[in-house]
């Protein structure tokens, strides 16, 4: 399979999330779907997972989804991603072992109650180009 696309919207630690998500979608794809390209149905959820961190309201300091207040996947795509993590969530530490630790110390991590206004990746790509 080859290695998870680099994304066109985010940046800094809204990239690095990016990534170990694709990695997930990636190995519960390889497992499950068993192609040696990811299939159709795991390229739309790992697209629409992009754009959700992309409209995150907290932005670069989101929390770990499964912590975060707000619930902004849709029910059918949250239960699809539910099943990524929870069968690459513990393979990842094989894989990706620096990403996976990554992903365990944001679980712990504080995070604020309320999102400031106008931090998402979004509105900051929209207020640059404005500018």
């Amino acid at each position: 399979m080859k290695k998870p696309p680099a994304s066109q919207l985010l940046t800094g630690s809204l990239e690095t999330e990016f990534l170990t998500v694709s990695h997930m979608v990636y190995l519960y794809c390889q497992k499950h779907h068993q192609g040696t390209a990811i299939c159709e149905q795991c390229q739309a959820l790992l697209n629409y997972a992009e754009v959700r961190l992309d409209r995150c309201p907290y932005g670069e300091s989101k929390p770990a989804c499964n912590q975060c207040p707000i619930s902004c996947y849709k029910p059918e795509q949250k239960a699809e991603m539910k099943a990524v993590m929870r069968y690459a969530g513990p393979r990842m530490l094989l894989h990706h072992p620096i990403l996976a630790i990554r992903h365990l110390v944001k679980e712990r991590k504080a995070f604020p109650k309320k999102p400031p206004v106008g931090v998402s990746n979004r509105a900051k790509r929209k207020s640059k180009i404005k500018n």
